[in-house]
């Protein structure tokens, strides 16, 4: 049997649709859910080990992506979202009933991320999401209760599905924070 990563790749990463034009998140209740609109597709999706991100039931991985936040809107049951951990950078609006993370948002505008939001694509009944392209903080999953000795075959399961899997983020989001921190020293001009 293969290692379980998350249910939207475990038989398979989907293609998305080079036109998609967005969709619509709902949480998991059955009774007036909180649902949130997003324009336009999604950058940077990636199945996550952190132990932030929301994953669904029996999920080893969440899965996130990044939209700019004026692309995110809540269309329904706002009143239920609540901060998760206010905190933390990513501030993860969650339905306060089902516990489901909707999206997350960074306020501090010196944060080299500040403008996007984190969504969960799989809460979108819509198909043509751009598909998960990395695995970022792989070896997090033993903070939630994955065992050392088991990694091998998690790094290899997520190249078997083309994941490429990293311990921090992607070569090209970690060249961004760089980027933006060599700026904010003045390394480099703005």
């Amino acid at each position: 049997m293969a290692v379980k990563i998350h249910p939207a790749v475990d038989n398979g990463v989907k293609p998305g649709s080079a036109n998609f034009a967005g969709g619509t998140l709902t949480c998991k209740c059955t009774s007036s859910p909180v649902t949130v609109s997003l324009k336009g597709n999604v950058s940077f999706n990636h199945v996550c080990g952190c132990t932030k991100c929301w994953k669904p039931e029996g999920a080893t991985f969440a899965q996130i992506a990044v939209t700019g936040k004026d692309n995110v809107s809540v269309t329904a049951n706002a009143q239920k979202l609540k901060v998760v951990d206010p905190s933390a950078a990513i501030q993860r609006h969650a339905c306060s009933v089902c516990g489901v993370h909707l999206y997350g948002r960074i306020e501090n505008k010196n944060h080299p991320f500040y403008g996007f939001d984190f969504v969960h694509t799989e809460l979108s009944k819509e198909s043509g999401w751009a598909p998960p392209e990395f695995a970022a903080f792989v070896s997090s999953i033993i903070e939630s209760g994955t065992k050392p000795d088991q990694m091998g075959a998690v790094r290899a399961r997520l190249k078997e599905l083309k994941l490429e899997p990293y311990d921090c983020l992607n070569p090209a989001l970690m060249d961004a924070i760089a980027t933006h921190t060599a700026k904010a020293k003045g390394v480099l001009a703005a």
